[in-house]
């Protein structure tokens, strides 16, 4: 299938996209957000608060491994790491439904810009003092009964749209 080697992927061009999650329970949502930011090749995860870290038998049940390819850092805080993003030149951006948010169909990437999106809590989503912090917020339409996705399924959703980008760029 010529995969990329661990080694190979960590000298790969990556997707200028970072993952934060902030105080995300499920270790299998961890490892699912894991093999996702593998196979799209992105920069890097912040794993912030409570959200589990490698290594971690349960992480690794879905990651895969790919614990092991994509670069992670852990913050205390998902607003410490806000703010360190955004002093790197990153547009941090909240995935949230809050007023005034961009829906994600509407959304362009601009080309050669860093981003970095955030990814809440499965009960509570993204905490307001982070969503605050945040440069805006994307929301994914939903026509359905329920008002939320899990969260490693809105991770794949909004980290395709930036691969998706990425792939038509120049």
């Amino acid at each position: 299938m010529d995969r990329l080697t661990v080694e190979q992927f960590r000298l790969a061009e990556k997707l200028p996209l970072v993952v934060v999650l902030d105080n995300v329970r499920s270790m299998h949502n961890v490892g699912s957000v894991f093999r996702t930011a593998d196979a799209f090749r992105l920069k890097g995860l912040v794993l912030c608060g409570i959200t589990g870290r490698p290594p971690h038998n349960e992480i690794h049940k879905t990651a895969l491994g790919a614990e092991d390819s994509v670069s992670w850092q852990y913050a205390p805080s998902a607003a410490e790491a806000v703010r360190q993003l955004r002093a790197a030149g990153y547009c941090v951006m909240a995935v949230e439904q809050v007023e005034h948010s961009t829906k994600l169909p509407r959304f362009a990437p601009e080309p050669g810009r860093r981003y970095a999106i955030v990814l809440g809590n499965e009960v509570h989503g993204v905490s307001q003092d982070v969503v605050d912090a945040c440069d805006g917020c994307l929301e994914i339409p939903q026509l359905g009964t329920k008002h939320s996705m899990n969260v490693s399924v809105t991770a794949g959703i909004v980290m395709y749209k930036f691969f998706e980008q990425w792939q038509t760029k120049g």
